[in-house]
């Protein structure tokens, strides 16, 4: 189905049958998604589109830091349900203002979208432990500030993309109660095209500029932390992604269903990685339908 690449002399393999210029290509979406640019230019244009149509979201702080702010497009409805969104850009790119043509599908379906900005990876030193502390920190303050912008603590939903799908299943295995929070502040997640077992991302080229330890490895892994799963999770991916992203979301999926945990598994038939979270701006997209459903959108 994809011949992205001329044919080569095989490496040894690195992980499963991959040599480690498959591997590389397997974690580059670019290899799979010939059409990136395309879909930059109609986010921005959609962007723009957006907050024309919504206003320009309020921007509040959820920490000390310059970059940890969160954008809050307001639903008329008071006491309204929450989606907070983690965006992608492979941990090191990425904005919450990029995000912004998402919001318009949920809040006419009368929910609060509530996009995070955080650091990238290349701002931490290649660690990703800060990261997951801010998003966690964002989902926190999101929790005890609700009612401030009309929302309903009771009613918090997650969503995240690529590795964002990574970094909210790291908001997903937090230990809320060890923060006296309660344990299903988030009341259920969707993760898009996310990574959910490091190892074989460290093996690969993103190994360059994210410096993995056995540590990070251990703990941002969330299928190895099955047991700290207390939600619904939905997780996505599409037919056209790089044949990891796709084995991430199957694996994940079949552990999460081994141990007897609510998922449910869907698949985008013909969209590539960058597509996939397009579907997430329509109530017809095949993410955005299971995304409102799953907040039991729109309410009657």
């Amino acid at each position: 189905m994809h011949s992205h690449q001329p044919s080569r002399a095989k490496g040894p393999p690195v992980w499963l049958d991959m040599d480690q210029q498959a591997l590389d290509d397997a974690y580059d979406q670019a290899v799979y998604a010939p059409n990136r640019d395309q879909i930059r230019e109609r986010r921005a244009a959609n962007n723009a589109l957006a907050r024309q149509i919504l206003g320009e979201p309020q921007r509040v702080a959820y920490g000390a830091a310059e970059i940890e702010k969160l954008d809050i497009y307001r639903t008329k409805r008071d006491a309204a349900p929450i989606n907070i969104y983690i965006h992608g850009g492979a941990w090191r790119g990425g904005s919450s203002a990029q995000v912004a043509y998402l919001a318009e599908n949920f809040v006419n379906a009368g929910a609060h979208f509530v996009a995070l900005d955080f650091n990238n990876v290349l701002e931490t030193g290649g660690d990703l432990f800060p990261m997951v502390d801010q998003v966690r920190r964002a989902t926190a303050w999101v929790y005890n500030n609700a009612a401030s912008f009309g929302g309903d603590p009771r009613r918090i939903y997650l969503t995240g993309h690529s590795s964002g799908g990574h970094l909210a299943s790291c908001v997903v295995i937090t230990d809320w109660e060890k923060l006296g929070l309660p344990r299903d502040l988030v009341k259920a997640a969707m993760l898009g095209s996310g990574m959910y077992d490091l190892k074989p991302v460290r093996l690969s080229k993103r190994g360059n500029y994210v410096k993995f330890t056995d540590a990070m490895e251990e703990e941002l892994s969330a299928q190895r932390h099955i047991g700290r799963i207390h939600i619904p999770l939905v997780i996505t991916y599409g037919t056209y992604e790089t044949p990891e992203f796709q084995r991430q979301a199957r694996d994940f999926h079949a552990a999460l269903v081994a141990a007897g945990k609510p998922a449910t598994l869907l698949v985008g038939t013909a969209y590539n990685h960058f597509e996939t979270q397009e579907t997430l701006a329509s109530p017809f997209g095949f993410m955005g339908r299971a995304a409102l459903a799953m907040m039991k959108l729109p309410e009657s």
